[in-house]
């Protein structure tokens, strides 16, 4: 970006809330139905047909403010946003406007970006619209299809003050929202199905000036990656204007993920634009005191503050910490492991490595590890007290991995025992000592690396189950070095 201008960013974030119907009738919310089978009078808007509000709608959107540090109004009020559009069936968009449910709040965002707090100006409740299908079909060149399944699926948008000053802050913070959104159940995190977006608004102003610019506004981005991509050329274009003497308009953009560019879609409204007014169908939204008390009080312990515990009672590195904290479900699973283990390095170690490996290549998440932490808590134990090696526990996770047996049932059927015996190893050593006289003199020489290469000879001959100790010091006397 050049020098002479500063990037100003908010995020406005649209989450879709954690239920099983919609939030205003009992269709359900589930991805992947046919067109239109999830819709019904109210989704669709036919005369006659009321909303009613989904309590359980209210208590995650509640749950989502307290966490995020806003404040809970007693009274919010739902609104009609009115335009037209083919997705919209009513006309209008139930929403909120001048009373939403919560204010003010906000997410720190990492240390790697200096620990930065980013304001939120609101959280307010509202449905979604439905989905124009534009292509798929053999008259897509002439007709646009409806459906209606995500018409009325509760959302939650939150919206950020412009406090973010580039396109990597501003994709931390989508990232690190997500992440508290999941860990509190409020949502699922699945950015392909639709059920988390942002729009970011961009402008960009001469460096110290307080006035903002014109902005522009990206629509419905859904990857960290595509939204860095997507504000990173929005400040270049917008500064490539200004400095070519022309003007930014304010728009509605979208991001054109193949070519790396934005392009108009349609000139942006102003609030007033939408006529908003009270929805009379529906009453005023009462959230009391002791509700608000009753879910904060049942609110988990969030992300940073369980990373910065993990750091100071286990003596993590913050990177395991980081890593361990990435859902709630992995940090659970690690603690239960090292209260079991009573060793928190290296349940740590396995998690961070044999679990998460097979999570990654198998495509599943943490409650899909068939190995509990218990018996993830049995195999570090009989690693620990030197019965195998940390080489063949691998192998040993593996086979519970697949059987579902325990680590100790697994290394006394296999017979997989480390072999502590001097008196067995050394006939081993000896031939595999005889068998290299070049190493040896090369040993003798200084080449100190050498001595790896016999320790593993002797260690692939008895498959893994030498006491590394013992084997290496059986190997030192038997070449007659220190």
């Amino acid at each position: 970006m050049s020098g002479a201008f500063e990037a100003v960013i908010g995020l406005e974030i649209h989450a879709q809330l954690l239920t099983a119907t919609k939030i205003f009738c009992g269709c359900p919310t589930a991805f992947g139905a046919p067109p239109n089978a999830h819709a019904c009078p109210v989704c669709v808007g036919l005369p006659g047909a009321l909303p009613v509000l989904n309590r359980h709608a209210v208590d995650l959107a509640v749950t989502a403010a307290i966490a995020l540090g806003c404040d809970v109004h007693e009274r919010s009020v739902f609104a009609r946003k009115n335009y037209f559009y083919p997705d919209l069936p009513k006309g209008y968009q139930i929403s909120q406007y001048e009373q939403p449910l919560a204010t003010g709040g906000g997410v720190a965002l990492p240390a790697s970006l200096g620990g930065k707090f980013v304001r939120l100006t609101r959280i307010h409740m509202e449905e979604d619209a439905g989905k124009s299908l534009h292509e798929g079909f053999a008259d897509s060149d002439r007709k646009t299809y409806l459906d209606y399944n995500r018409s009325g699926v509760p959302l939650i948008e939150i919206v950020s003050e412009p406090d973010l000053r580039s396109a990597e802050e501003a994709a931390v913070f989508f990232e690190t929202l997500r992440q508290i959104l999941v860990w509190l159940g409020v949502n699922d995190g699945n950015m392909d199905e639709g059920s988390l977006r942002c729009d970011a608004n961009v402008s960009v102003r001469p460096q110290g000036a307080e006035q903002l610019g014109t902005k522009t506004e990206v629509k419905n981005v859904n990857s960290f990656r595509y939204l860095e991509k997507a504000i990173q050329y929005e400040i270049g274009r917008h500064i490539d204007v200004i400095e070519h003497g022309g003007r930014i308009v304010q728009e509605t953009r979208l991001f054109d993920a193949a070519q790396g560019k934005t392009y108009s879609m349609r000139s942006k409204e102003e609030a007033h634009d939408y006529r908003y007014f009270p929805d009379p169908d529906l009453p005023a939204l009462l959230v009391d005191d002791e509700r608000r008390q009753k879910i904060q009080a049942s609110l988990p312990e969030l992300p940073d503050a369980r990373r910065r515990r993990f750091i100071e009672q286990y003596a993590l590195p913050e990177y395991d910490a980081a890593l361990l904290t990435q859902t709630r479900a992995v940090a659970d699973y690690f603690e239960e492991t090292a209260k079991r283990s009573g060793t928190a390095k290296a349940a740590s170690n396995w998690v961070m490595g044999e679990v998460l490996r097979n999570m990654k290549e198998r495509a599943i998440d943490i409650a899909g590890v068939p190995v509990t932490p218990a018996a993830l808590a049995g195999l570090i134990a009989i690693v620990e007290q030197g019965t195998i090696s940390s080489t063949v526990a691998k192998d040993v996770f593996a086979k519970m991995y697949d059987t579902g047996r325990a680590a100790s049932d697994i290394v006394a059927a296999d017979g997989l025992a480390q072999i502590s015996d001097s008196s067995s190893l050394e006939p081993i050593v000896r031939r595999i000592v005889d068998a290299h006289p070049d190493i040896i003199a090369e040993i003798k020489a200084g080449k100190d690396r050498k001595f790896q290469f016999l320790v593993g000879q002797v260690m692939k001959e008895t498959k893994g189950k030498g006491d590394p100790k013992i084997v290496t010091d059986l190997l030192k006397a038997a070449i007659e070095i220190p």
